[in-house]
């Protein structure tokens, strides 16, 4: 059993920890939810048929639920707003990258949850819907809102393309 969860987390974990820094933005915390998804399939790594959509639900679930707690929810006051008041000039597809980036960042976790699932990880949505535990109206109505958003965040980037079409 050790060889075999040795073998996987060799193998998958930087597929999981590819996807845990796309919905966390930061690496630290990326690795901390990776981490601790494989602490506790090791566990039950005897009882669990297939790996890897277990381990990325728990990362999924896990990301959502950390949002919920009160204590992360601090807020740092500024006297000034972090953004510059103009829209930003793009220089080329890095800053555009950036600007993506940071506007997943400012969704909801669930929102961005549903946005990594479905167009990141290429995934329908009747496979995010059992990912996430929802419905797949609920998918869809969180995916619109997300987009609009992204949309409001990074008007430069031209939204008509395979970006936004994922499968359905």
């Amino acid at each position: 059993m050790e060889e075999e969860f040795s073998a996987f987390v060799a193998e998958r974990a930087h597929a999981l920890l590819r996807t845990a820094y796309a919905l966390t933005g930061d690496r630290h915390a990326a690795e901390d939810l990776v981490q601790s998804a494989l602490a506790k399939a090791f566990a039950r790594w005897h009882r669990i048929e297939e790996p890897e959509p277990y381990l990325r639900r728990m990362i999924y679930n896990d990301f959502v639920s950390a949002w919920r707690s009160p204590r992360r929810r601090r807020e740092v006051i500024v006297a000034e707003p972090p953004e510059p008041a103009g829209a930003p000039v793009m220089q080329s597809d890095t800053a555009l990258r950036l600007l993506l980036r940071d506007a997943l960042r400012r969704l909801p976790p669930r929102q961005r949850a549903v946005v990594i699932l479905r167009y990141f990880e290429d995934l329908t949505v009747e496979e995010t819907a059992a990912v996430l535990s929802c419905r797949p109206g609920t998918v869809a109505s969180q995916s619109a809102r997300a987009l609009t958003k992204l949309r409001e965040l990074v008007p430069q980037l031209d939204w008509s393309g395979d970006l936004v079409g994922g499968r359905s």
